[in-house]
């Protein structure tokens, strides 16, 4: 089998966030476990909502055909606007999806310090009249090994079929 295809690269991963209790969360807490990440925001209009259901959809695929490995990966949703999503703004858009997902936010600088780890791009676009604004933001889901190294990329915007796949590449 090849070496997985970020091993590498310069994509370190790595993030010292908040859960939506407001608990302080390092990737170190996740040692021993694949963590499948995507960075958007809860107030995604029409992005966000479909890769992260493609996303669980290729998990819950792959914990199906491999219930012994079900409890080995942690899906993980970084928010991409700390500004608006809130712990409980996180906590109730990563609901909406399953119960295994963790939603993690945090300061600006804490947001910004952990997607240029994975080298995610976003950007807030120019508010409109009434004070709304636009993410634009990278789509790849990452799959992190078990000692916290950025892995494969998740084509999280094709289907849940190709996540799981590519967990299956991968997750032993």
């Amino acid at each position: 089998m090849p070496a997985p295809p970020l091993y590498d690269s310069a994509v370190v991963g790595g993030f010292d966030l908040v859960d939506t209790q407001g608990k302080q969360v390092l990737d170190s807490d996740f040692a021993g476990k694949y963590q499948m990440i995507y960075f958007g925001y809860a107030y995604c209009p029409d992005v966000c909502p479909f890769d992260v259901q493609r996303m669980m959809q290729g998990y819950n695929l792959f914990t199906a055909e491999h219930p012994d490995l079900a409890g080995q990966i942690q899906p993980i949703f970084i928010t991409v606007d700390p500004d608006r999503d809130t712990p409980d703004v996180v906590a109730e858009f990563t609901a909406n999806f399953s119960e295994d997902l963790i939603g993690l936010t945090g300061s600006a600088e804490a947001i910004e310090a952990a997607a240029a780890n994975y080298f995610a791009y976003y950007e807030k676009l120019e508010e409109n009249s009434e004070g709304g604004y636009l993410m634009d933001h990278s789509r790849s889901g990452y799959l992190v090994d078990r000692e916290g190294q950025p892995m494969a990329l998740l084509s999280v915007e094709d289907s849940a079929q190709v996540v799981a796949t590519e967990l299956e590449t991968w997750v032993r």
